[in-house]
């Protein structure tokens, strides 16, 4: 068994995190920030544009129970990679899709990934998720961790977290941990 990490970016982290901590193998799913040039960015700062982060979450699996291309999958099922700096109302370069890698060899796991959806036309438009190197991971504040779960009831949640989530379980149910 090995811990692995994957650090990914599909707009608001709340959908993300809330579908990935579901995942059989997934140990930890943490909403954060990366991709920016400043040190320590809160929320506000990220929501105003101008920081150059990513809303992302860091991803820690178990590399025996589910594999990387297992969790592309789930991410470009998640949310629409053919936006450019959006996905939906949300707008801005913080809501880009995006992968970080680690090294070279992930770098070119991630281009082969995209080729190969591309190639079998899965997309209508093209795919303009980016490949940056992996930065400073910054966890985002604590009342973000976990929220979908702690929040369903409040309205962002319930229009576009939820149906987003339903649309998940029932495409990878034999991936996601028995309640």
């Amino acid at each position: 068994m090995a811990l692995q990490q994957l650090t990914l970016g599909g707009g608001c982290f709340w959908c993300i995190e809330a579908a990935f901590s579901q995942v059989i193998g997934v140990q930890c799913a943490i909403s954060g920030y990366m991709g920016g040039h400043l040190t320590n960015p809160s929320y506000q700062q990220i929501c105003a544009g101008n920081t150059g982060h990513a809303e992302v979450v860091q991803i820690s699996f178990e590399d025996n129970e589910v594999d990387i291309v297992e969790l592309l999958q789930i991410f470009f099922t998640l949310h629409n990679p053919t936006e450019l700096n959006r996905q939906g109302h949300d707008v801005g370069t913080q809501y880009r899709s995006v992968l970080f890698y680690d090294s070279a060899e992930q770098q070119q796991l991630f281009t082969q990934y995209i080729a190969e959806l591309t190639k079998a036309g899965i997309f209508d438009q093209p795919i303009v998720t980016t490949l940056e190197p992996l930065a400073q991971f910054y966890p985002a504040e604590d009342y973000h961790q976990g929220y979908f779960f702690e929040n369903p009831q409040q309205m962002y949640c319930q229009v576009v977290v939820k149906p987003k989530l339903l649309k998940f379980a029932n495409t990878f149910a034999k991936h996601l941990r028995k309640s």
